[in-house]
């Protein structure tokens, strides 16, 4: 028997994020998953190594890579439209849910474990994994702030909110020490 799961993985690929606005630059979900597993993958290095708690960067790494795999059959949601009201979210994580599922169903038996943990991440890793979202996020408003399009300038303003909101040291060290370089041209880079 033929297995999809990892076929349907690579369409992430064919799902555009941020359909409300005008982008500079379109982005995927593949492009954004791997960026959020980057950016996952630092905060929990910064949790372990700089502020000395335990973590696993791989886990949390791979957990983010998935964070959006449901997608595959739901499409990008809006965050406007997913976070409009309670029950638009409570309805709109049942589909997630439900579209997980169905992609753990085209998995043989014996990995269905392993991914079906790494879509449903436990509390600390959820919560590295949130944050890398939000930061993905914040960095694609500052690269399309620096390409001109000022329609993401609240987005931007909104995001870092949620940023510092989430009273996370990790973040704010990643901020401290790495955002201004998104801000920052190939040349400029290439002297620091």
């Amino acid at each position: 028997m033929d297995y999809a799961f990892y076929a349907l993985a690579s369409r992430m690929k064919n799902i555009t994020r941020w359909s409300l606005m005008r982008n500079a630059d379109s982005e995927n979900v593949m492009e954004h998953s791997y960026m959020v597993a980057l950016l996952a993958h630092a905060l929990a290095v910064i949790r372990r190594d700089v502020l000395n708690v335990p973590c696993s960067p791989d886990r949390v790494a791979a957990a983010a890579l998935f964070h959006d795999v449901s997608e595959i059959y739901t499409g990008d949601m809006p965050t406007p439209v997913k976070y409009h009201d309670g029950d638009m979210t409570s309805a709109y994580k049942r589909v997630e849910e439900a579209a997980e599922n169905k992609l753990l169903s085209t998995l043989p038996e014996p990995l269905r474990g392993e991914y079906e943990s790494l879509f449903h991440e436990s509390g600390e890793e959820r919560k590295l994994v949130k944050a890398a979202d939000t930061l993905s996020a914040y960095i694609k408003c500052i690269e399309e702030l620096k390409a001109g399009n000022k329609e993401f300038r609240s987005a931007a303003s909104s995001t870092l909110m949620k940023l510092h909101a989430m009273g996370l040291p990790e973040v704010e060290y990643f901020i401290k020490n790495f955002i201004t370089s998104f801000e920052m041209t190939i040349d400029e880079l290439s002297d620091t």
